[in-house]
């Protein structure tokens, strides 16, 4: 069984901020001052409270749970906001005190921590107070479990993965919003095969934002495939492969459930040691046994292993940890996923068309500004988008699209519009015949004369100083092996005209 979410928010990220105007104010001192160990103390305390204010949610009591969960949060913030300016106080230990709380919180108390909006009338078929996979009621973000642990016991927040982190609060940060949405429209095909194999949805978001960004149609220079990017030969070991002509790594459904498959398999041989069989999954799971050896106990950062990794998987599994540790808490980064409605539906197409012709039809409809090229590839992997597809084919959108589609696409200026771009002939230029490869000179039908090698020469200085051959050509003519010289030798040089 999954734990339930208890009816009341926890508010972290207020505290996330005051925590992080520490890291400017750190004190240089050698060792704690007197202060310093009164803020220490509250310091424990307000974890002490946090603790009880757990046990309280546990027993059904949500009122005294949420006082003392008010009290003890106030206590932190306040103790935090003064360590900057305390002689000796250390502000990574108020780091680390905000860390385990959201280990704590993870899976116990309900998710959608908003900074700012938790309040805030919900979007339409929302649920209050919560955003992107949170907002719908089958999501349960809190479900996290991993064979019976909690998913946050199972990611160390260690150098790399916090680098990870702030990776994709900046540079990656478009990518990471990009994967979200896409998601969420492939998460009614997605995340059922990972439910059914008892793994965590936060997991399959963060192979999915590192392997793809949400990308159905991805192929990698290496030949990986589909939105999780599985190799041939390893999709065939679980079910992908050809069928009636499509390759079924490109298929969301499938795709993640030999993702399950194959991670449920490599959990089994890595003692469920989630960091190596993520390498596993990047780096082959051959060469994962060949350093883990039979101690699977061990770290995947110990040198004896981590030192032997290529450093694609090095960044690869922070990577993937991170992105899934920002899916179960964006509130708490100062992250706020979009809200997308995700429920998928369906159109029957009237006319004839193609998926490129649609997405001109339908424009920014529903505020997707960046068009739902992107959206309705993902959603039909099996259709060229470019082909045409005969009237009273089915074509799956979501829902949101099922009346702008009627509205716009049916019928009207917009499906000629776009069908008259879509046909249009573009000009065939002739292709320019390559030109023959220039004839090499031979030493039958070029003029030579003679040059007595002196010390010292070399191939090189006599060509340079001939200034109109190469040493090919100079080779060639002398039937010269390895380019050796002697002093006295005789070669034949080319006549420069």
């Amino acid at each position: 069984m999954f734990p339930r979410a208890f009816p009341f928010t926890l508010r972290l990220a207020p505290l996330a901020g005051a925590v992080l105007l520490l890291g400017a104010c750190a004190s240089t001192g050698k060792g704690p001052t007197p202060q310093a160990n009164q803020l220490y103390a509250q310091l424990d305390q307000a974890s002490k409270g946090y603790e009880t204010a757990l046990a309280q949610a546990r027993q059904g009591n949500a009122a005294a749970a949420q006082q003392t969960l008010d009290a003890s949060l106030d206590q932190l913030k306040t103790a935090a906001a003064h360590c900057g300016k305390t002689p000796g106080c250390d502000p990574q230990r108020f780091f680390s005190a905000f860390d385990r709380l959201l280990r704590l919180k993870d899976g116990n108390f309900s998710v959608g921590d908003d900074m700012d909006g938790a309040n805030d009338e919900a979007p339409e078929g929302t649920v209050a107070g919560r955003t992107g996979a949170a907002s719908l009621p089958e999501a349960q973000r809190s479900v996290t479990l991993l064979r019976g642990q909690p998913l946050s016991q199972l990611i160390a927040m260690n150098g790399p993965v916090k680098a990870a982190l702030e990776m994709w609060l900046t540079q990656w940060r478009p990518n990471l919003m990009d994967a979200y949405v896409n998601y969420q429209f492939l998460r009614h095909q997605m995340w059922p095969p990972y439910e059914r194999a008892d793994l965590p949805e936060a997991l399959l978001f963060g192979i999915l934002a590192k392997e793809s960004g949400g990308k159905v149609h991805a192929v990698s220079r290496s030949g990986a495939a589909g939105p999780l990017q599985f190799m041939y030969a390893t999709g065939m070991r679980f079910g992908l492969g050809m069928e009636d002509g499509f390759d079924t790594r490109f298929d969301p459904a499938e795709a993640a459930r030999a993702n399950a498959d194959y991670l449920n398999e490599q959990l089994g041989v890595f003692n469920n040691n989630l960091e190596l069989t993520i390498a596993a999954y990047n780096g082959g799971e051959g060469r994962m046994k060949r350093l883990v050896g039979d101690d699977t106990s061990v770290s995947l950062y110990d040198p004896r292993v981590y030192n032997q990794l290529s450093q694609e998987t090095r960044d690869y599994v922070p990577a993937v940890l991170a992105a899934a540790w920002l899916f179960l808490h964006p509130e708490s980064y100062n992250l706020r996923f979009p809200h997308v409605d995700g429920v998928p539906g369906s159109v029957t197409l009237q006319r004839s068309m193609s998926l490129t012709e649609m997405t001109v039809c339908l424009g920014s409809a529903g505020g997707m500004s960046d068009g739902w090229f992107r959206t309705l590839r993902n959603l039909n992997p099996r259709l060229d988008p470019q082909v045409a597809q005969p009237a009273g084919t089915r074509v799956v959108i979501p829902r949101v699209l099922e009346r702008p589609f009627a509205a716009r696409c049916t019928d009207g200026p917009w499906p000629i519009l776009a069908n008259d771009l879509h046909t249009a002939v573009i000009p065939v230029v002739p292709s320019t015949p390559t030109p023959p490869p220039p004839v090499t000179r031979s030493s039958s039908t070029t003029r030579t004369r003679g040059y007595v090698v002196r010390r010292g020469d070399t191939l090189t200085s006599i060509v340079n100083k001939l200034g109109c051959s190469s040493i090919e050509e100079v080779t060639d003519i002398n039937d010269l092996k390895h380019h050796q010289l002697k002093p006295g030798q005789t070669l034949k040089l080319p006549t420069c005209r």
